[in-house]
């Protein structure tokens, strides 16, 4: 199976310090599951929600970017389905430089084969045009987002979408954990 993958909440665990960040720079009376339920939908939703100034959202966007490595990890059981894909590739809005970090600390680097980030400026997700680019490359089968905006582009260029602990209508699979992972291999 040639999966592509989404970074942030699908690999690897961001979100409790997104939410942070995001819950300091907005006002600290905002509720953390308040500010992860807009994230959830994408960062543009929760910053335009909490109706943050374009200096806010310079400074959420510095300090996300700004994050160290071993304050964020793989989600339990992700590896499991890295080892078992025949190929794994990544479509994400972080810069390539983070994205190879956070993936080489936590021994992850090597699974992946390409990837398609912030650098090579395609247009943001839902766009479909890096989801194209990378299922031409590399003949995927499915894709695995923890957001809407991770599996539209997907479904339409035809290929099996996966939400990872979101339960939105439209994927052909879902998964709360990664110990499920047998259920994407099932086929």
């Amino acid at each position: 199976m040639n999966i592509l993958w989404d970074f942030d909440g699908t690999i690897i665990d961001t979100y409790p310090v997104y939410t942070r960040v995001f819950q300091r720079i907005a006002g600290e009376h905002i509720p953390l599951d308040k500010i992860l339920a807009q994230m959830k939908v994408s960062f543009t939703q929760a910053e335009t929600h909490f109706q943050l100034t374009e200096q806010q959202k310079k400074q959420l966007r510095f300090e996300c970017d700004q994050i160290s490595v071993d304050s964020v990890s793989p989600f339990p059981f992700v590896e499991d389905i890295l080892q078992r894909a025949d190929t794994n590739v990544i479509m994400t809005h972080k810069s390539k430089q983070q994205v190879i970090d956070i993936l080489t600390y936590h021994r992850l680097y090597d699974y992946f084969t390409d990837m398609v980030t912030a650098d090579d400026n395609f247009p943001r997700k839902p766009n479909a045009s890096s989801y194209r680019y990378l299922h031409e490359k590399h003949k995927l089968n499915l894709a695995i987002g923890d957001r809407e905006i991770d599996i539209l582009p997907a479904k339409e260029i035809g290929l099996k979408t996966c939400l990872f602990q979101n339960n939105t209508a439209g994927a052909d699979y879902y998964l709360q954990s990664y110990k499920e992972f047998h259920i994407l291999f099932s086929e």
